[in-house]
This record gives structure tokens, C-alpha cells and sequence, in this order.
């Protein structure tokens, strides 16, 4: 099962090093990470998905939460949060078959941020069984270049910590 995980830690250097040594020592795969500076600058938001039972996932979140640069960690696993993830693709695309590509790209909500002789570069966010589905229907047109930024996550409205979250 994935579970989502966020944690807010020290934005200084060395953390993701620390973080990912963790995980590497006790042998848990990390199948997403996201690091990037929250509205306070002292502070970064790490979203990590890692694949695995529950019982894997209390360790992982006990193991973080005793990491002096973490100063909270929060599991999403049932809670009301919105996730997405980020993807630019490269698709071949000759001028005849543009306008089909185009319309998988508006249907998809993306939109084209580059065009050139032989493709088009398309940007889209949404959730990851959102992008593995316009990921199948393009690979047909010939898939050049793919990037995504991994999965992010925040729950909906407001919330208030609980002393599981807390450090």
C-alpha cells in the first residue's frame, strides 16, 4: 500500500542526505520525494510516498520523528488532502498529427509550453493515475523526454496538530 508522508524539517544542508541515509539503513524504498522551502524560510516540506504496510510505515514515521532536523511528520493515509504531481513530456509530433495530441492535452487539462518542428512539450499536473493515463495514450505518438517532479500533498482546509505530528 503507499502511504504519503510529509515532514517539515531544518532547511539547512545535509537534511535530504540525513533523510534518505535513514531510510536506506533500514532498507525502505522511497518510491517519491519532494523537497522544497515552505512559507517560512527556516523550514522545508519533504512529501515522501513509500510503498508498504502499516507497520512499516509506523517505523518509518517513529525513525523520522528522531531525526533532530524534523520538526513535524504527518501520515495523509486517511486523511481529506489533495495530491498531485507535476509532469513535462516531450511527444513526437509532426504537423499533421498535432491537433490530435492537442486535444489529448486540453482534455487532460495541460497545457503546450513549447513547439518545434518534430514536437510538442506539454505540462500537466494532476494525480499520478491522471498522468499514467495521458502517458499511455501519447506513447503511441512516440515519447521523446518525460520529467515529474514526484508527488505533493497538503490536506484540505484547516487543520490542527495533534501531538502525533508534533516532535
Amino acid at each position: 500500500m503507499k502511504h504519503v508522508i510529509s515532514a517539515i524539517v531544518q532547511n539547512e544542508s545535509g537534511v535530504l542526505a540525513h533523510v534518505a541515509g535513514m531510510f536506506a539503513a533500514r532498507g525502505y524504498n522511497i518510491d517519491s520525494l519532494v523537497v522544497g522551502r515552505t512559507e517560512d524560510e527556516r523550514f522545508s516540506r519533504m512529501t515522501i510516498v513509500v510503498i508498504g504496510d502499516d507497520r512499516i510505515l509506523e517505523q518509518v514515521r517513529k525513525q523520522l520523528e528522531k531525526l533532530i532536523t524534523v520538526v513535524r511528520v504527518r501520515d495523509f493515509l486517511g486523511a481529506d488532502c489533495l495530491l498531485r504531481d507535476l509532469m513535462l513530456i516531450r511527444v513526437h509530433a509532426l504537423p499533421d498529427k498535432r491537433t490530435e495530441i492537442t486535444s489529448l492535452v486540453d482534455l487532460f487539462r495541460g497545457r503546450v509550453v513549447d513547439v518545434s518542428k518534430s514536437s510538442i512539450m506539454v505540462e500537466l499536473a494532476g494525480t499520478e493515475e491522471k498522468l499514467e493515463a495521458f502517458i499511455d495514450l501519447v506513447r503511441p505518438y512516440g515519447i521523446r523526454e518525460l520529467a515529474r517532479t514526484g508527488v505533493i500533498a497538503m490536506q484540505r482546509g484547516q487543520t490542527t496538530t495533534s501531538d502525533n505530528e508534533e516532535k
